[in-house]
This record gives C-alpha cells, sequence and structure tokens, in this order.
C-alpha cells in the first residue's frame, strides 16, 4: 500500500494543460474556494515549455508557483507529459489519475472545449481529464496506479479558453460564480507569467476584465466565471436562489 495516503487529501484539483491555463479560466473561482475554506490543488499536464518569449522552464516553473501563491492554493504539480505534443493515451491518464487517486479529491474542474485558434493541447487535455476521472475510480486495477486505492470523484465542472466563441459552452447547464472577492487575485495570478504576456499581449487583460463583468452582472455580481456541468444544475432551495 503506498504511503501516499498520509497526505492531507484535496478537496478541488483544477487541470490544465499548460501553467497559466487554470488562472485564465478559473483563477478566481479557485481563490474563492480557497477563501471558503476548501482545500484547492493544480495539476498541470506539461510544463508549457518551449514558447516564444520564455527563457525555459525553471522560469516557467517559478511563475507557475508564484501564481499558486497568490491564489492561496494547497498543491500544484506538473506532470511529465510534452508540451505540444500532449495525446490522450494510456499512459497519460493513467499518470493523472494517480494523481486523483493520491489527492482524493471531491471535486475536478476542467478544461471543457476546443480551443481550435490556440493549442491543440487544450481538446487532449478535456480528453484525458475525462478519463483519468473513471481510471480513478476502477477496482482490481491498484497494480496499474502504483498500488493506489481507487477514489471515486463526486463532481466535474468545466471552464473555458475559448474566448472567440458567442455560443454558450457545449455541455450547456452552466452558471456563474461570484469572484468580486477574488477577482483581483485572479488578475494577479495571471500577470505572475510576465513571460507570457509582453506589452504586445496585454490585451488579454481587457478581456478577462469585459468577461468577468459581463458574466458577472449577468448573473447579479460585480465579477464572475462561468463554469458549466456535464450533468443538469440541480437545487435543493429554490429560495436560496434569490
Amino acid at each position: 500500500m503506498s504511503d501516499d495516503l498520509s497526505i492531507d487529501p484535496l478537496d478541488v484539483i483544477a487541470v490544465g494543460a499548460h501553467p497559466d491555463d487554470v488562472e485564465i479560466g478559473c483563477g478566481g473561482t479557485l481563490a474563492k474556494l480557497v477563501e471558503q475554506g476548501y482545500r484547492v490543488g493544480i495539476v498541470d499536464l506539461t510544463d508549457g515549455e518551449p514558447t516564444p518569449m520564455s527563457p525555459g522552464p525553471d522560469v516557467r516553473a517559478e511563475e507557475a508557483a508564484e501564481a499558486a501563491r497568490i491564489l492561496g492554493v494547497h498543491h500544484r504539480t506538473t506532470l511529465d507529459l510534452v508540451n505540444r505534443r500532449l495525446m490522450d493515451d494510456w499512459e497519460s491518464r493513467v499518470e493523472l489519475a494517480k494523481e486523483f487517486r493520491r489527492w482524493r479529491p471531491r471535486l475536478i474542474l476542467a478544461l471543457g472545449d476546443r480551443t481550435p485558434t490556440a493549442s491543440p493541447d487544450h481538446w487532449q487535455a478535456v480528453l484525458l481529464t475525462e478519463a483519468a476521472m473513471f481510471y480513478s475510480r476502477l477496482t482490481k486495477w491498484d497494480h496499474e496506479f502504483d498500488h493506489l486505492p481507487p477514489h471515486k470523484i463526486d463532481g466535474l465542472l468545466y471552464y473555458s479558453l475559448n474566448f472567440y466563441s458567442l455560443e454558450p459552452p457545449p455541455h450547456g447547464n452552466s452558471f456563474v460564480v461570484d469572484i468580486s472577492s477574488t477577482y483581483e487575485q485572479k488578475i494577479a495570478s495571471v500577470k505572475a507569467y510576465a513571460t507570457q504576456f509582453p506589452p504586445e499581449k496585454q490585451h488579454i487583460f481587457e478581456r478577462l476584465e469585459a468577461m468577468a463583468h459581463y458574466f458577472g452582472e449577468a448573473a447579479g455580481f460585480a465579477r464572475g466565471e462561468r463554469l458549466s456541468s456535464p450533468r443538469a444544475v440541480g437545487v435543493r432551495d429554490v429560495m436560496g436562489l434569490l
């Protein structure tokens, strides 16, 4: 039996293809969950390198660590998968499923859509995360996962990096998270990636501001992030929605 069971479980794990994906897509939500007392982690499937303006993986890793510190997350790890060549294959599924079995989260936040004008790694990350959630719970297969015991994850939610479509998320079932109190943390965490956002890319912050304002106002908040669910979003207290 693995001694990894001695670690404190995480309540939530957000998965990105590259460092900065989760900050851009759901950084405000992660900081909000931390603010509410939940244990939050991030798994980057690749180190995101090489990229045009970065001097190398060590600098990108330092930026990721600073972004995690700003958001207040409790754990961040980078899998040894390859940027620009990320594929939904057996070995990659197993590596991510081992993280889920090790940290035993209740909720996964995952990339939820293709990004046709950006990295194809994003779509592979969607497929990988969904498969790894399934593998995490399978019994009589512990030898494939370093003998980490099965773990059933309660929920899956999607965040989006597809900023160029006016269509709703492909899964529907969308809702808005109030990030009014953590919006500045989100922006600071994205700005921690100085190598990824040189002067010619500063327009990303105007886009993030516009989206946060639009989604927030639509739901009655100052700032918001839109997430979606593969299942219908149900309520037990209708009056609690007011």
